[in-house]
């Protein structure tokens, strides 16, 4: 069983990421178990300093979810062109950790808009030193209410293209 760790960039009560990741908890493919960290509102704010015996326990837990995980998948919205504050400060975190580390990435997205994110997200994590799966998952929701989401992420093309997304990543992880 593949142990696949979302983590949503948006601290939105109504984030059409965090429901994207939601319905890829449903929708995983035999063998995957795909499970959302939460806590990222909990972080506080990276500080070289409170490294190490200092690293605060919120942090712990989030640098021990992408360890123990065989693989992470990143949804995040696109704010001033950049990535959230919240998301970036998470990665910070994991920088001087072996935690990023070849550790197989996947992007997914909410919003076909949020070209700067994706791009900007993506060279952070390489920079990191994840391993980034080529294949990326987007299902359009923006604007959409959770009543409206959850009817688009019932569809069967989505729920199809959810299971091949995470199937492709986790062949990817597989062949890691």
């Amino acid at each position: 069983m593949l142990n696949i760790l979302a983590i949503s960039g948006s601290l939105r009560a109504a984030s059409t990421n965090s429901a994207l990741l939601a319905a890829l908890v449903r929708n995983a493919p035999p063998g995957c178990r795909v499970t959302v960290h939460d806590g990222l509102d909990r972080l506080p704010i990276f500080n070289p300093d409170d490294e190490g015996e200092r690293t605060p326990r919120e942090a712990f837990r989030l640098i021990d979810a992408v360890t123990g995980a065989d693989g992470l998948v990143v949804s995040c919205p696109e704010y001033a062109h950049g990535v959230p504050g919240g998301l970036k400060n998470a990665l910070d975190w994991l920088v001087s950790r072996d935690a990023a580390i070849a550790k197989p990435a996947m992007l997914a997205h909410a919003s076909p808009r949020s070209l700067f994110a994706r791009a900007a997200l993506a060279e952070i994590m390489r920079t990191m030193s994840f391993a980034m799966y080529d294949g990326e998952l987007e299902i359009a929701l923006l604007g959409k209410k959770p009543a409206e989401m959850e009817v688009i992420l019932a569809e069967p093309e989505k729920v199809l293209a959810m299971r091949n997304a995470v199937q492709g990543f986790a062949d990817f992880i597989r062949s890691h």
